[in-house]
Order: C-alpha cells, then sequence, then structure tokens
C-alpha cells in the first residue's frame, strides 16, 4: 500500500505555474499512472490577482476568461494611439475563476492530492524529501515554484527592476467606461519622471479595473498609488463618487537572475521561481503555458524537465532593456513610445512572445535605437 505522503512528482505552490503544470499532466494519459500532490499554504480562495494575456483565436482557459478586447490605447504627452488587435485578442482571467476552474478539473482525478501545509525546507537526495510545516514528504520528482534564497542574497550582483503596482476594481452609478477598448498604458500620469503608468480594462460601462504601474528601480508609498489613481478617474472621467469592489496590489520581479541555474537532476524549479517572468516586461501568463508544454515534452522524451526552456537571445535583449530601465528610469517613455508607434502589432506581439526571427529582431531593434540602448548594450556585453 502506498503512504500518503509519497508521490510521484510533487508541486510546491499552487499558483499559475504549478496548476497549469498539474493540468497539462491531468490531460496526459501517460502519467495516468503517477501520484502527484500539490503543496501550498493557502487554500486559494481569494482573487488576488488579474493576469491578462494576448493569444491568437481561442485558447484553454476561453471558458473563464472574463473578458476579451481587439483594441489597445496608448497615450502620452507625445503619443495617442489607437492600436488594432488585428487576428489577436487581449483577454483578462480573474486568479480565483482559474483558481476554481482548475481545482474542480484535478480534484476529479484520483491521482492528484491538495495538501494545505509549509514548505520549509528539500532534502535533495537519492530519498528526495520536502519538510513541511505539518509532515514531511517524499518524491520521486519536485516542481518548486519558491523563489530561490540567493535572489535575495545576491540581488546587489544583478540588475532588478521593480514592477509595482496597486489597482482598483470600481464600480460607478452611470455609464462611464467604453469596454471595446482597453489602455494598455497611459504616461500621462507619471511620477517623478518615471517609468510609470495607468492601465485600465473596462469591463463594462461601469465597471474597470485602473491600476497605476511602476517600472522602476525603487518602490513608493501606498498613498502614491491612491493619489495617482484619484486624480486619474477625475480627469479623464470626471469620477470623484465611485465603488471599490476590489484592490489589487503586487510586486513583480523584472530581473536577469539566472533562475534556470537552481535546477538539479531531482528538482524543477518553476514559475517566477524559475524565471519564467520575462525579464523586460514581467508578463508570464503565456510564457508559463509554453514552458509547461516544453515541460511535459522533455519528461516523455526523457529529458530533464528544464531542458532549453530558454532561449538565450531573448535573455540577452532582456538584459539590455533592464539596463536601460536601471540606469535611465526616465527612458522608459520613450522607448514605449517608439515601440507601440513603430512597429507592427503582429511583430512586437511575436517579439515579446519570443518567437520572432532575427530580421525581425532587428527591426525591433532599430526603431529603439537610442544612445541609452548603445551604453546598454556594451556594459551588458562586458559583464558576460
Amino acid at each position: 500500500m502506498q503512504s500518503d505522503t509519497h508521490f510521484d512528482y510533487i508541486i510546491i505552490g499552487n499558483g499559475l505555474a504549478g496548476l497549469q503544470l498539474a493540468l497539462e499532466i491531468s490531460k496526459d494519459s501517460y502519467f495516468d499512472t503517477y501520484r502527484i500532490g500539490l503543496i501550498d499554504p493557502s487554500d486559494k480562495s481569494e482573487n488576488d490577482k488579474t493576469w491578462s494575456f494576448w493569444e491568437q483565436g481561442q485558447g484553454k482557459f476561453d471558458s473563464i476568461v472574463e473578458k476579451v478586447w481587439h483594441t489597445a490605447k496608448f497615450e502620452s504627452s507625445e503619443v495617442s494611439l489607437i492600436l488594432p488587435l488585428k487576428e489577436y485578442n487581449y483577454k483578462t482571467l480573474r486568479s480565483l475563476d482559474f483558481y476554481n476552474w482548475a481545482k474542480k478539473k484535478l480534484l476529479s482525478k484520483d491521482n492528484f492530492k491538495f495538501i494545505l501545509d509549509t514548505v520549509q525546507e528539500i532534502e535533495d537526495s537519492v530519498d528526495l524529501k520536502v519538510i513541511g510545516n505539518t509532515q514531511t514528504y517524499s518524491a520521486k520528482h519536485v516542481f518548486d515554484s519558491r523563489v530561490p534564497r540567493e535572489f535575495y542574497l545576491k540581488q546587489s550582483h544583478y540588475t532588478l527592476i521593480h514592477q509595482h503596482f496597486q489597482g482598483w476594481v470600481i464600480e460607478t452609478e452611470s455609464p462611464c467606461f467604453q469596454p471595446e477598448a482597453f489602455t494598455m498604458m497611459d504616461y500621462r500620469f507619471q511620477y517623478k519622471d518615471s517609468t510609470s503608468f495607468i492601465y485600465v480594462l473596462p469591463i463594462s460601462e461601469t465597471k474597470a479595473l485602473v491600476e497605476y504601474t511602476f517600472f522602476t528601480p525603487f518602490l513608493v508609498e501606498a498613498e502614491v498609488y491612491e493619489e495617482a489613481l484619484k486624480k486619474y478617474l477625475e480627469t479623464e472621467y470626471h469620477l470623484t463618487n465611485f465603488k471599490i469592489l476590489e484592490t489589487e496590489v503586487g510586486n513583480i520581479p523584472m530581473t536577469d537572475f539566472p533562475f534556470w541555474n537552481y535546477h538539479t537532476e531531482n528538482i524543477t524549479k518553476i514559475g517566477t521561481g524559475g524565471g519564467w517572468v520575462k525579464g523586460s516586461t514581467g508578463y508570464s501568463f503565456k510564457h508559463t503555458e509554453k514552458n509547461v508544454s516544453k515541460v511535459i515534452e522533455n519528461i516523455k522524451a526523457g529529458k530533464r524537465p528544464s531542458h532549453q526552456l530558454f532561449k538565450k537571445k531573448f535573455k540577452f535583449y532582456d538584459k539590455i532593456f533592464l539596463k536601460v530601465l536601471h540606469d535611465e528610469n526616465e527612458k522608459g517613455v520613450w522607448i514605449f513610445e517608439s515601440f507601440y508607434s513603430k512597429n507592427d502589432i503582429k511583430t512586437m506581439f511575436r517579439f515579446l512572445d519570443e518567437e520572432t526571427t532575427f530580421p525581425e529582431d532587428l527591426a525591433i531593434m532599430k526603431s529603439l535605437f537610442s544612445m541609452a540602448f548603445i551604453k546598454a548594450f556594451f556594459k551588458v556585453l562586458f559583464k558576460l
């Protein structure tokens, strides 16, 4: 009889990466005889974030997507753009809807078990052990979404930009939003010449997510976000009276830290802890979906799950972009103005999805050509 604490795979963290990986395993008959344990200190019963992403046509999560847009807007003091997304759709998904949907699917499988516990340590030896607060578990392989301790200890050796934000889901008494288009970035409400912008997802004429986001080496106090959001809503929509339904806060690390160096034969780092967040943008949803598919492919081919998850050229591009934002943060507005105004939407999305060819990369680079990028290029090159 098998122990309740022994598994073929243990997944630590029931966030985006952990649950997407579990879902893909559950759909593949190759893993029908495998026992999978999912360990997290939370039962994921709250809506703690919103994921938004672009993709062509139908996707795996369409049944739980809250809203889809076909047009984006970009604003700054110099540029005002309306961007038809053509064959792409921009979709938003509430995390709670994803958690509930994923848990329902996984709980219908006899070989999956959810465990409420906090992992303290992994003993990476012949007998692989996961030590939690309440029990010790064993497994043949562990997928670990926790950020390596070394990230915090060695931060000063790498470039780090904080993508930090506060967002409000608000509801108004009368119609004021135009739900057919979302605002990708509005830089007219910058904080002290930093790379900071307003992001708006209008769900309906009376409901929207309005978020103030920073890409900066520094953090700010809570009142900075709140004052900017109030000013934006009053200036753009003449709103002073509205209901805040939900508040979202977060800080996503945009960094060139080598998370992939922390894989072992028995432990694969996933999600933020595996470097699955794109360093130059903080995007993670579609990158997670792709990496999960590659992990499954590698396992079935008898390779390490982490085999060739990343493309080196895009990591190099991310390093340059991060260096510019770190050394000359005020240039962020110009960078995004150039990116969105000088490139076709399909090429931009393909570039951000890390699917472009080298000639397409060169076209993107040409649109961003500046002294700031030249200096960043050589700083990164000589650091390698």
